[in-house]
């Protein structure tokens, strides 16, 4: 799968996904969360590539003009959406899978300042609410629900629903 083809499944799940999105040029000029996996997708390849500084520069610029902070080191799925992305955060060891929808607010963030797995891990289909806090090296099953406001500190099987704080299976 080329990149260009990866760029149209982003752009046609984000009009699928946001019934605000009308056109595909509207998402293109005005939608921060598209803008974000865009140049994550950038930097994520260059810090692959050994290239120093310029992915963290980049994705600095990026957090500045959208309000949405993504580590280079993420690795991010397939028709990924960030729905009203201001205060996204998605660290440095975060897995996510495909077809994963994040509202505003949402921090994927660490509990851990060694270099190990700190952060979650999201696995297909998996929508967070908007200020839910998911964090740890945790796993969130396939097709689980994270509700608004919920922070999640423990592994979530596939299918569950979560709310609350602590977050619990309802």
């Amino acid at each position: 799968m080329g990149l260009l083809h990866e760029i149209r499944e982003d752009l046609r799940a984000t009009i699928d996904r946001d019934p605000a999105a009308q056109r595909a040029i509207e998402v293109i000029l005005f939608y921060p969360g598209f803008h974000a996996r865009l140049a994550h997708r950038a930097a994520h390849a260059m810090l692959n590539a050994g290239v120093p500084l310029l992915p963290r520069g980049l994705m600095f610029v990026t957090r500045f003009l959208t309000g949405i902070e993504i580590h280079p080191g993420a690795q991010i799925g397939s028709r990924f959406v960030i729905d009203h992305g201001m205060g996204v955060v998605i660290g440095e060891t975060t897995e996510i899978g495909d077809d994963v929808m994040l509202y505003q607010g949402v921090t994927l963030g660490g509990t851990s300042t060694r270099r190990i797995k700190r952060h979650p891990t999201l696995r297909n289909r998996v929508t967070v609410g908007a200020g839910a806090k998911v964090i740890g090296g945790i796993e969130i099953g396939e097709n689980a629900r994270i509700g608004a406001g919920s922070v999640v500190v423990t592994n979530v099987p596939p299918n569950a629903t979560v709310i609350g704080v602590p977050g619990h299976i309802v």
